[in-house]
């Protein structure tokens, strides 16, 4: 995906928008929650040992923790889209993830110090951490199990997603005899799905999107991820049928449905479903040649 191009930007990805809302607010619920439950029951135990219980203090040392929590999971949720770990992959990228887990640590630390002390200096008082390395080192203890926890969780649910959502294979030749179709340009692909297999027809793909290493194919309304290249997957594809009009994007022809242009020279391809595909400068002139526009 092309960084700083505003067409991409308003062009949607291939999660839907919904499902991205319900996950942040399950993350925020539960971060918050949790934060909350924590200052419910230090203000339990201080009833219960007749103790006096500085609420405003507490309440910002818990939830400060979890606001700065909530902000990094947006960075671990997009490196767990960049760098996925798979049976193939996760050896390589193990070592990528521990030094995360440091950075997550030294981060948090950062965040939740700075918004502690932005809190309290709105109430007129001073916030001080604690020593070096002791206070810190208490608490990379903490961040890191919370951080192997989060890396488990949502690759996790990353896997979960993959297998109830589906994930596409490109139909590899028979061990014996003829091919029932070309293998160099096949007419369906093969998806594995809940543990079963079936057949989506190449035709039946409305547009593909490039997602790191994979490309996500859009059908009826679900994605299925394809480990291959966009440049790969157009050679395979029929040109009579699908256009490239970005270098992240395929579109099925007939199934595009308008074309707005905007500032700059570029597009956004309006396709049957509502979504909104970009469509690049230089690849805008090519795709109204071939749909025989001029």
């Amino acid at each position: 995906m092309e960084n700083g191009d505003p067409a991409v930007l308003a062009a949607p990805v291939a999660e839907p928008s919904r499902r991205r809302g319900l996950a942040a607010a399950f993350w925020s619920l539960l971060f918050l929650g949790t934060a909350a439950g924590n200052v419910l029951a230090l203000w339990m135990r201080a009833l219960r040992d007749a103790q006096p219980f500085p609420m405003a203090a507490t309440s910002i040392e818990e939830f400060s923790s979890a606001l700065a929590s909530l902000a990094l999971l947006v960075l671990l949720h997009a490196a767990a889209r960049r760098w996925p770990l798979h049976a193939d992959t996760w050896r390589r990228r193990i070592g990528f993830y521990v030094l995360g887990g440091i950075a997550w640590w030294l981060l948090h630390v950062s965040a939740m110090v700075l918004l502690r002390k932005l809190a309290f200096s709105m109430v007129g008082q001073h916030y001080t951490y604690g020593d070096w390395p002791t206070q810190w080192f208490y608490e990379f203890f903490k961040d890191v199990q919370t951080y192997s926890l989060l890396v488990i969780a949502v690759h996790a649910v990353a896997w979960f997603g993959r297998q109830r959502q589906g994930e596409a294979h490109l139909l590899a030749p028979p061990d014996e005899g003829p091919p029932v179709e070309p293998v160099e340009r096949p007419a369906h692909f093969l998806v594995r799905k809940l543990g079963k297999e079936f057949l989506v027809a190449t035709a039946d793909v409305e547009y593909a999107q490039a997602a790191g290493n994979y490309v996500n194919l859009r059908v009826r309304g679900h994605d299925y991820p394809l480990r291959i290249t966009m440049a790969v997957l157009e050679q395979r594809l029929d040109p009579a049928l699908f256009l490239r009009p970005h270098r992240s994007w395929l579109i099925h022809r007939g199934l595009l449905r308008s074309i707005e242009p905007l500032e700059g020279g570029e597009a956004l391809l309006h396709m049957a479903d509502g979504a909104r595909v970009p469509c690049s400068r230089r690849q805008l002139p090519l795709l109204r040649q071939a749909l025989g526009g001029g």
